[in-house]
Protein backbone atom coordinates (compact mmCIF):
# COMPACT_ATOMS: atom_id res chain seq x y z
CA UNK A 1 0.00 0.00 0.00
CA UNK A 2 1.38 3.40 -1.03
CA UNK A 3 2.10 5.71 1.90
CA UNK A 4 0.15 8.96 1.93
CA UNK A 5 1.08 12.44 3.03
CA UNK A 6 -0.32 13.46 6.40
CA UNK A 7 -1.76 16.66 7.80
CA UNK A 8 -2.81 17.45 11.34
CA UNK A 9 -3.97 20.37 13.41
CA UNK A 10 -1.67 21.21 16.31
CA UNK A 11 -0.30 24.15 18.24
CA UNK A 12 3.11 25.78 18.08
CA UNK A 13 4.27 28.11 20.87
CA UNK A 14 0.61 28.25 21.91
CA UNK A 15 -0.66 29.27 18.46
CA UNK A 16 -3.01 27.13 16.32
CA UNK A 17 -1.03 25.51 13.53
CA UNK A 18 -1.11 22.83 10.84
CA UNK A 19 1.70 20.32 10.32
CA UNK A 20 2.13 18.53 6.99
CA UNK A 21 4.46 15.63 6.15
CA UNK A 22 5.32 13.66 3.04
CA UNK A 23 6.31 9.97 3.12
CA UNK A 24 9.64 11.00 1.57
CA UNK A 25 10.48 12.97 4.73
CA UNK A 26 9.70 16.59 3.88
CA UNK A 27 7.68 18.45 6.53
CA UNK A 28 5.98 21.83 6.83
CA UNK A 29 4.58 23.83 9.73
CA UNK A 30 2.10 26.68 9.19
CA UNK A 31 0.60 28.85 11.90
CA UNK A 32 -2.91 30.22 11.37
CA UNK A 33 -1.69 33.55 12.76
CA UNK A 34 -0.75 35.33 9.55
CA UNK A 35 -1.00 32.10 7.50
CA UNK A 36 2.73 31.99 8.11
CA UNK A 37 4.92 29.07 7.06
CA UNK A 38 7.37 28.72 9.95
CA UNK A 39 9.29 25.56 9.05
CA UNK A 40 10.13 23.65 5.89
CA UNK A 41 12.38 20.63 6.29
CA UNK A 42 13.60 19.09 3.04
CA UNK A 43 16.51 16.76 2.49
CA UNK A 44 16.87 16.49 6.24
CA UNK A 45 17.60 20.24 6.61
CA UNK A 46 15.58 23.18 7.88
CA UNK A 47 15.35 25.56 4.93
CA UNK A 48 13.68 28.53 6.66
CA UNK A 49 14.91 30.78 9.45
CA UNK A 50 12.68 31.43 12.46
CA UNK A 51 13.99 33.71 15.18
CA UNK A 52 13.99 32.00 18.60
CA UNK A 53 13.01 35.40 20.04
CA UNK A 54 9.91 35.83 17.85
CA UNK A 55 6.83 37.19 19.59
CA UNK A 56 4.19 34.44 19.65
CA UNK A 57 1.27 36.28 21.22
CA UNK A 58 -1.19 36.04 18.33
CA UNK A 59 -1.07 39.82 17.88
CA UNK A 60 2.39 40.84 16.65
CA UNK A 61 4.09 39.74 13.46
CA UNK A 62 6.32 36.66 13.71
CA UNK A 63 9.99 37.16 12.81
CA UNK A 64 10.90 34.46 10.31
CA UNK A 65 9.43 31.84 8.04
CA UNK A 66 7.34 33.35 5.24
CA UNK A 67 5.29 36.37 6.37
CA UNK A 68 2.53 37.51 4.00
CA UNK A 69 2.84 41.26 3.48
CA UNK A 70 -0.51 42.76 2.37
CA UNK A 71 -1.87 45.29 1.44
CA UNK A 72 1.40 47.18 1.49
CA UNK A 73 5.13 46.55 1.37
CA UNK A 74 6.96 48.20 4.25
CA UNK A 75 5.16 51.54 4.47
CA UNK A 76 4.57 51.95 0.74
CA UNK A 77 0.89 51.57 0.07
CA UNK A 78 -2.46 53.19 -0.68
CA UNK A 79 -2.99 54.22 2.97
CA UNK A 80 0.56 54.10 4.31
CA UNK A 81 -0.10 56.48 7.16
CA UNK A 82 -2.90 54.26 8.56
CA UNK A 83 -1.72 50.75 7.80
CA UNK A 84 0.82 48.80 9.91
CA UNK A 85 4.25 48.24 8.40
CA UNK A 86 3.95 45.46 5.78
CA UNK A 87 0.16 45.61 6.16
CA UNK A 88 -2.10 43.65 8.46
CA UNK A 89 -2.42 40.19 6.86
CA UNK A 90 0.53 38.85 8.89
CA UNK A 91 -1.06 40.07 12.13
CA UNK A 92 -4.50 38.45 11.81
CA UNK A 93 -5.81 34.88 12.23
CA UNK A 94 -6.61 33.03 8.99
CA UNK A 95 -8.85 30.00 8.44
CA UNK A 96 -7.47 26.74 7.04
CA UNK A 97 -9.33 24.28 4.84
CA UNK A 98 -8.68 20.56 5.19
CA UNK A 99 -5.41 19.68 3.41
CA UNK A 100 -5.49 17.67 0.18
CA UNK A 101 -3.20 14.66 0.55
CA UNK A 102 -1.61 12.19 -1.87
CA UNK A 103 1.51 10.03 -2.00
CA UNK A 104 3.89 12.77 -3.17
CA UNK A 105 2.02 16.04 -2.66
CA UNK A 106 0.07 17.94 -0.04
CA UNK A 107 -1.88 21.13 -0.64
CA UNK A 108 -3.17 23.49 2.01
CA UNK A 109 -5.36 26.54 1.45
CA UNK A 110 -5.81 29.31 4.03
CA UNK A 111 -8.34 32.13 3.81
CA UNK A 112 -8.67 35.69 5.08
CA UNK A 113 -11.40 38.18 4.24
CA UNK A 114 -12.17 41.68 5.41
CA UNK A 115 -13.55 41.83 8.93
CA UNK A 116 -13.93 44.23 11.82
CA UNK A 117 -10.19 44.11 12.53
CA UNK A 118 -9.08 44.78 8.95
CA UNK A 119 -11.63 47.58 8.55
CA UNK A 120 -10.08 49.39 11.49
CA UNK A 121 -7.14 49.99 9.15
CA UNK A 122 -8.57 49.71 5.65
CA UNK A 123 -12.20 50.21 4.50
CA UNK A 124 -11.93 47.72 1.64
CA UNK A 125 -13.78 44.48 0.93
CA UNK A 126 -11.35 41.73 -0.11
CA UNK A 127 -10.71 37.99 0.09
CA UNK A 128 -7.25 36.41 0.28
CA UNK A 129 -6.27 32.80 -0.28
CA UNK A 130 -2.81 31.42 0.40
CA UNK A 131 -2.22 28.16 -1.47
CA UNK A 132 0.69 26.09 -0.17
CA UNK A 133 1.93 23.10 -2.18
CA UNK A 134 4.53 20.75 -0.72
CA UNK A 135 6.26 18.18 -2.93
CA UNK A 136 9.53 16.30 -2.35
CA UNK A 137 12.23 18.95 -2.51
CA UNK A 138 9.86 21.77 -3.47
CA UNK A 139 7.61 24.32 -1.78
CA UNK A 140 5.31 26.71 -3.65
CA UNK A 141 3.42 29.48 -1.88
CA UNK A 142 0.83 31.37 -3.91
CA UNK A 143 -1.14 34.44 -2.80
CA UNK A 144 -4.52 35.02 -4.45
CA UNK A 145 -6.18 38.42 -4.02
CA UNK A 146 -9.87 38.90 -4.84
CA UNK A 147 -11.37 42.38 -4.97
CA UNK A 148 -14.76 41.73 -3.36
CA UNK A 149 -15.61 45.44 -3.35
CA UNK A 150 -17.49 47.69 -5.77
CA UNK A 151 -14.49 50.02 -6.02
CA UNK A 152 -10.95 49.36 -7.32
CA UNK A 153 -8.47 47.72 -4.93
CA UNK A 154 -4.84 48.94 -4.94
CA UNK A 155 -2.20 47.02 -3.04
CA UNK A 156 1.49 46.21 -2.79
CA UNK A 157 3.05 43.41 -0.76
CA UNK A 158 5.43 40.46 -0.62
CA UNK A 159 6.10 36.91 0.37
CA UNK A 160 8.82 37.96 2.84
CA UNK A 161 10.78 34.69 2.89
CA UNK A 162 13.49 34.18 5.53
CA UNK A 163 15.91 31.52 4.26
CA UNK A 164 18.27 29.67 6.60
CA UNK A 165 22.01 29.77 5.89
CA UNK A 166 24.92 28.46 7.97
CA UNK A 167 26.78 31.78 7.69
CA UNK A 168 25.48 34.66 5.58
CA UNK A 169 28.98 36.13 5.22
CA UNK A 170 29.88 33.01 3.22
CA UNK A 171 26.63 32.93 1.21
CA UNK A 172 26.16 33.84 -2.45
CA UNK A 173 23.03 34.62 -4.46
CA UNK A 174 23.12 34.36 -8.23
CA UNK A 175 20.55 35.06 -10.93
CA UNK A 176 19.91 38.80 -10.58
CA UNK A 177 22.95 39.93 -12.60
CA UNK A 178 22.18 42.99 -14.74
CA UNK A 179 18.79 43.67 -13.17
CA UNK A 180 17.95 47.20 -12.01
CA UNK A 181 18.96 47.56 -8.35
CA UNK A 182 18.03 50.10 -5.68
CA UNK A 183 20.27 49.98 -2.64
CA UNK A 184 18.02 51.26 0.16
CA UNK A 185 20.94 51.55 2.60
CA UNK A 186 23.05 53.83 0.39
CA UNK A 187 20.06 55.14 -1.62
CA UNK A 188 21.83 54.45 -4.90
CA UNK A 189 20.72 52.90 -8.17
CA UNK A 190 22.81 50.51 -10.26
CA UNK A 191 22.72 47.20 -12.14
CA UNK A 192 23.02 44.08 -10.02
CA UNK A 193 26.27 42.18 -9.86
CA UNK A 194 26.32 38.61 -11.18
CA UNK A 195 26.98 37.28 -7.66
CA UNK A 196 25.60 38.98 -4.55
CA UNK A 197 27.50 38.64 -1.28
CA UNK A 198 26.65 39.85 2.21
CA UNK A 199 29.50 41.41 4.17
CA UNK A 200 27.45 44.35 5.56
CA UNK A 201 23.85 45.50 5.99
CA UNK A 202 22.05 44.58 2.78
CA UNK A 203 18.65 45.98 1.75
CA UNK A 204 18.08 46.10 -1.99
CA UNK A 205 15.13 46.02 -4.38
CA UNK A 206 15.60 44.45 -7.82
CA UNK A 207 13.61 44.24 -10.99
CA UNK A 208 12.54 40.60 -10.93
CA UNK A 209 14.54 38.16 -13.04
CA UNK A 210 13.01 35.69 -15.48
CA UNK A 211 15.47 33.01 -14.39
CA UNK A 212 15.68 31.08 -11.16
CA UNK A 213 17.94 32.47 -8.46
CA UNK A 214 20.43 30.19 -6.74
CA UNK A 215 21.32 30.54 -3.07
CA UNK A 216 24.70 28.89 -2.51
CA UNK A 217 24.50 25.45 -4.10
CA UNK A 218 21.50 24.19 -2.20
CA UNK A 219 18.38 26.17 -3.16
CA UNK A 220 16.70 27.56 -6.26
CA UNK A 221 14.22 30.44 -5.93
CA UNK A 222 11.61 31.34 -8.55
CA UNK A 223 8.67 33.72 -8.63
CA UNK A 224 5.75 34.47 -10.93
CA UNK A 225 5.89 37.35 -13.41
CA UNK A 226 3.03 38.98 -11.51
CA UNK A 227 5.52 40.14 -8.83
CA UNK A 228 7.53 43.02 -10.32
CA UNK A 229 10.35 42.94 -7.77
CA UNK A 230 12.70 40.76 -5.75
CA UNK A 231 13.87 42.10 -2.39
CA UNK A 232 17.07 40.84 -0.73
CA UNK A 233 17.64 41.77 2.92
CA UNK A 234 20.00 41.04 5.78
CA UNK A 235 20.21 43.40 8.78
CA UNK A 236 23.87 42.66 9.65
CA UNK A 237 25.14 42.95 13.20
CA UNK A 238 24.41 46.58 14.12
CA UNK A 239 20.77 46.65 13.01
CA UNK A 240 20.14 43.14 14.34
CA UNK A 241 21.15 44.28 17.82
CA UNK A 242 18.32 46.85 17.67
CA UNK A 243 15.68 44.25 16.75
CA UNK A 244 14.09 43.04 19.98
CA UNK A 245 12.78 39.85 18.39
CA UNK A 246 16.15 38.72 16.98
CA UNK A 247 19.08 37.13 18.84
CA UNK A 248 22.35 39.01 18.64
CA UNK A 249 23.78 36.60 16.05
CA UNK A 250 20.50 35.94 14.23
CA UNK A 251 21.56 38.00 11.21
CA UNK A 252 24.34 35.51 10.50
CA UNK A 253 21.93 32.62 9.95
CA UNK A 254 19.34 34.17 7.60
CA UNK A 255 18.86 35.95 4.32
CA UNK A 256 15.52 37.24 3.06
CA UNK A 257 14.79 36.71 -0.64
CA UNK A 258 11.30 38.04 -1.26
CA UNK A 259 8.84 37.98 -4.15
CA UNK A 260 7.50 41.51 -3.91
CA UNK A 261 5.61 44.44 -5.34
CA UNK A 262 7.37 47.55 -4.06
CA UNK A 263 7.20 50.63 -6.29
CA UNK A 264 3.94 50.49 -8.20
CA UNK A 265 0.74 49.21 -6.57
CA UNK A 266 -1.29 46.55 -8.35
CA UNK A 267 -4.83 47.80 -9.02
CA UNK A 268 -7.70 45.33 -9.35
CA UNK A 269 -11.06 46.42 -10.74
CA UNK A 270 -14.13 45.38 -8.75
CA UNK A 271 -14.60 41.62 -8.80
CA UNK A 272 -11.18 40.85 -10.34
CA UNK A 273 -8.45 38.52 -9.01
CA UNK A 274 -4.64 38.51 -8.93
CA UNK A 275 -2.22 35.72 -8.11
CA UNK A 276 1.49 35.77 -7.31
CA UNK A 277 3.72 32.87 -6.22
CA UNK A 278 7.21 32.00 -5.05
CA UNK A 279 8.73 28.53 -5.37
CA UNK A 280 11.70 27.11 -3.46
CA UNK A 281 13.39 24.00 -4.85
CA UNK A 282 16.19 21.85 -3.44
CA UNK A 283 18.42 20.64 -6.30
CA UNK A 284 18.53 16.89 -6.85
CA UNK A 285 21.95 15.52 -5.88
Amino acid sequence: MTAQATGRETTFAGLPAVELALPQGDTLRVTLHGAQVLSWVSGGQERLYLSPKSTMDGQAAIRGGVPVCFPQFNQRGPMAERLPKHGFARNLPWQAAAPELSADCVQLCLHLQDNAHSREWWPQAFALQLHITLRPGALRISLNVHNADTQPLAFSGALHTYLAVPDVTQATLQGLGGQAEWDAVANTHASAAETLQFAAEFDRVYAASKQALRLNEHLYIQQSDSWANTVVWNPAQALCQRLADMPEDGWRHMICVEAAQVYEPITLPAGERWEGWQQLTVPTP
